[in-house]
Parts: C-alpha cells; structure tokens; sequence
C-alpha cells in the first residue's frame, strides 16, 4: 500500500479510538517501554507530548523524573527540530501544529545527546520503517552522526502493519517498537561503529 494511503488509514483508525481506548492502550504502552533495559540504563531520554490520539508518555516521563533522568522534548524550529530539557510538563507550551513543546527560551540540544529517543509514528513495520506525518522532522533529526541513542517507536498496536512499509534513502529506522501488546526488537540502528546492524 502507498505511504499516503496508509498514512490516512492509520490516523483516520487512531482518530477512531475513544478516550478509554486511548487510555488503556497507552498505559499498557508505556509500561512496556518502562520495563526495558534499555530505558533503564538511559540516564537521557527524549519524548514527545502526544498529539491525535499518539500513545500518550506522560507515565514515562513521571517515571524518568522519579528516577533522576533528564528529559527532552521536541520543538520545531522552522524546517528543523531540537531538543529542549523540561523540568515538569507544566514547562510546556502549545507550538507548533498545536503540539505542545518546551519554552523557547531553552537551550537547544541535538540528537548526539539522549540515550533513548522515544518516536511517534503513524504507522511502523517489523523491521522497523515508520511512517511519519510526512514533514521529515525525525529524519532531519535523527540524521545527525553523533547520534548513538537507541530510537524506539511508540504506538499502539494497530499501528504496526504485517508487511513492509515502502522506504527511502533518508528514513531513519527504529531500534525497537513498542505497543501495548508487544515489543518488537528490530535490530540496533545506532550511527557508531562497532554495533551490528
């Protein structure tokens, strides 16, 4: 299926959930992703603030704060996107397409700073291709070749399709997928050297 056509079909789905189903689908979500080694080990993590039913992360962030962790969030800065550090969700603010992100007035970090890097997505394969909004935001930042952080996809169950999404030079894949049901371990796809692919 067309990256377009199943763009529309997994957020007209996502769009569908009710507020219970969000809900439940989330929490089961973000217990998962809690209970892996590599969140544990993280001592930097970047989330996003969940937008049109994405899996929310606000358990994950309260459990990264309780537990000592620096946090970033995404903020879009014209054609590009940077980090920000938040010290509480109330840090954040409507930006960008409506989502919320870190105040402006933060320091900017990039990619080469997490250790975890947890993606939204509309829609992702077992090896690990996701499809985005279709802005190339992630890709953009993702790219950068310090990047050593593990990336792991978010999403409900739903959102992770049998066969494989279509793929381009510059999609950037995940590490791991998480959803309320499994996690799917894809293969590392960290930029530095000495990991298998």
């Amino acid at each position: 299926m067309p990256k377009r056509s199943l763009r529309q079909q997994m957020l007209a789905q996502r769009l569908a959930l009710s507020r219970e189903a969000w809900h439940a689908s989330s929490l089961l979500a973000q217990q998962n992703l809690l209970s892996l080694e590599e969140y544990s080990r993280a001592e930097c993590i970047a989330l996003y603030a969940p937008a049109r039913n994405e899996a929310d992360t606000t358990e994950i962030v309260a459990a990264a704060f309780r537990a000592g962790k620096r946090v970033l969030y995404p903020a879009v800065c014209g054609e590009h996107m940077v980090f920000r550090q938040v010290e509480g969700l109330a840090s954040l603010e409507q930006g960008s397409f409506g989502i919320l992100e870190p105040c402006p007035t933060g320091v900017d970090h990039h990619a080469d700073e997490p250790d975890l890097i947890v993606v939204p997505g509309v829609a992702f394969d077992l090896s690990g291709h996701r499809i985005g909004y279709g802005k190339g935001f992630y890709d953009r930042f993702l790219r950068h070749p310090g990047r050593t952080a593990h990336l792991v996809g978010l999403c409900h169950d739903f959102q992770i399709v049998g066969g494989a999404i279509p793929a381009e030079g510059h999609d950037i894949r995940m590490e791991i997928i998480v959803s309320d049901r499994r996690v799917v371990r894809c293969g590392s796809n960290r930029s530095h050297l000495g990991d298998p692919d």
